[in-house]
């Protein structure tokens, strides 16, 4: 028998993606559980969404100029556009990632 690290909580993408494919893709996550690859692909697809956030909201902070410099002068100005980042990036990877 396989050893799982199902004793470590899942993150909001493996999650996610959990619920997606009991919902949408029952026989893809029957399989997956049937082989014991089910917690293995849930752990990749939240370490690759969550990535996939992470660095999508520097890269737009980055373009767009947005620096620690501003969350010291204008905090709410900051807060404001990194939470419009991440909404941004979370929308790209549940489309491409989680939902897939």
């Amino acid at each position: 028998m396989a050893i799982t690290n199902e004793s470590k909580p899942l993150g909001k993408y493996g999650r996610m993606r959990r619920t997606y494919l009991k919902e949408h893709q029952k026989a893809f996550y029957i399989q997956l559980q049937a082989r014991g690859e089910l917690w293995q692909h849930l752990r990749e697809v939240d370490e690759q969404a969550q990535s996939m956030v992470d660095t999508i909201v520097a890269r737009m902070a980055e373009i767009d100029g947005v620096t620690e410099e501003l969350k010291a002068t204008d905090q709410m100005k900051w807060v404001g556009l990194m939470n419009n980042y991440r909404h941004c990036a979370e929308e790209f990877v549940l489309r491409d990632v989680v939902y897939m």
